[in-house]
């Protein structure tokens, strides 16, 4: 997906959670106005067996008179606490399929639900309340506030999500020492290694205690030893904490740890393997066979 897209969208997504955070404070009844926006508050770290459900998901993009068909008809349905990749090749709709998982994108027909909520019925103050509180991204070029410190970025969520200064500083310091960098909490980015920008964005990623962790190409812009730290500590971190992590991923590395991997093709799902399965094709991370 484009990445300048993501930042604009996922920018507007947090301008509009930081007023209605400011809104919720002075009366929450105006920001959760409607049935749709109090079943967001509600289903926010809710415990149904499916985190993500989408049912016959199609999108549609129109290039000049032409329609391409970049989703037709998906179906798919994600365990809280799974650890899934998602792959295909350029072109296949993966990046397309993120997007609607994330709500930075609607379907022309299917629904998506999140934690049961559709988020097809949300409008934009009820769906920017649902990302702030249930969703965490991580992105390929780390997206991290050139003028923020690790520690001012990881708090950055929270601020958003209207939790109380202290405690905000308090959890943000927590995360960074649960990544390793408790050492670097007063780093500005331009200061940090890749593989130390992409542990902060983890970090904040968790700052909400989302349900899920939406990583996109975590590791594309690291080299390999790196690479392979990261996904460690991801899985690591779904483990621990019982997120569900659900990463875009070309790296065979990100899918040996992979409980399933999606593979979708022509915007259609082609296959879907499962643990056993990987383990067979492409081994462990430890253990690697094939692949890269």
């Amino acid at each position: 997906m484009a990445k300048s897209d993501e930042v604009v969208t996922l920018s507007g997504a947090s301008a509009a959670s930081a007023s209605g955070t400011a809104v919720l404070e002075e009366n929450t009844a105006d920001v959760v106005s409607s049935a749709n926006a109090a079943e967001a508050a509600k289903k926010v770290g809710g415990k149904t067996e499916y985190v993500v459900r989408a049912k016959d998901v199609v999108k549609i993009f129109k290039m000049g008179n032409e329609d391409v068909h970049a989703l037709k008809g998906i179906s798919i349905d994600i365990k809280r606490g799974e650890y899934v990749s998602i792959i295909g090749p350029s072109g296949s709709g993966k990046s397309t399929f993120f997007n609607m998982i994330g709500g930075l994108d609607k379907p022309n027909s299917g629904t998506v639900f999140i934690n049961d909520v559709d988020m097809a019925q949300l409008d934009a103050m009820e769906l920017a309340f649902l990302r702030c509180h249930t969703i965490g991204y991580i992105f390929q070029t780390f997206n991290l506030i050139p003028v923020m410190t690790a520690l001012e970025n990881v708090q950055l969520p929270t601020i958003f999500a209207g939790t109380p200064t202290d405690e905000g500083v308090l959890r943000a310091k927590e995360l960074c020492e649960t990544v390793g960098l408790g050492h670097r909490l007063h780093n500005k980015p331009s200061q940090l290694s890749g593989g130390q920008q992409q542990r902060v964005a983890i970090a904040r990623s968790l700052a909400n205690s989302p349900s899920i962790v939406l990583a996109d190409e975590p590791t594309g812009n690291l080299d390999e030893k790196t690479g392979i730290e990261i996904i460690q500590l991801l899985r690591r971190l779904n483990l621990e904490k019982g997120c569900t992590v659900i990463t875009a991923t070309h790296d065979d590395k990100m899918v040996r740890v992979s409980d399933r991997a999606i593979h979708i093709r022509d915007g259609s799902l082609d296959r879907i393997e499962e643990r056993d399965e990987i383990v067979a094709r492409l081994g462990t991370i430890e253990n690697p066979r094939g692949g890269h």
